[in-house]
């Protein structure tokens, strides 16, 4: 009996996330589902040398992070899943610029 409740709990819960109007019937759960790839090619990316890090597009990673992170909280219905992946890109985008300005401006250059 137990049991039965219990799945039919499971199965309430997984209705309403299908329904939900951020679910995955809508552009609203795929754009940032997808925009995650974006994220993890950043985190790749931290295993190369800073002299080939690129400065525009990890400002544009950041920026987007953090400009679209506050945007996801004043929407409704809030879309978490949109606030994570641009929370991500912005913490990520600014370890790549700290990586990249400490490279440029923080060590001498030989001669």
């Amino acid at each position: 009996m137990a049991t039965a409740s219990a799945g039919g709990g499971f199965a309430r819960k997984l209705k309403a996330f299908w329904n939900h109007p951020a679910g995955p019937k809508t552009i609203h759960f795929w754009a940032p589902t997808f925009k995650w790839g974006i994220s993890l090619a950043n985190i790749a990316d931290m295993q190369r040398p800073p002299e080939k890090i690129s400065l525009p597009q990890q400002c544009a990673i950041t920026a987007t992070g953090i400009i679209w992170s506050r945007y996801s909280t004043q929407i409704t219905p809030v879309n978490y899943n949109l606030l994570a992946v641009n929370a991500f890109m912005a913490v990520t985008g600014m370890y790549q610029l700290s990586r990249k300005l400490n490279h440029e401006y923080g060590t001498p250059q030989k001669a």
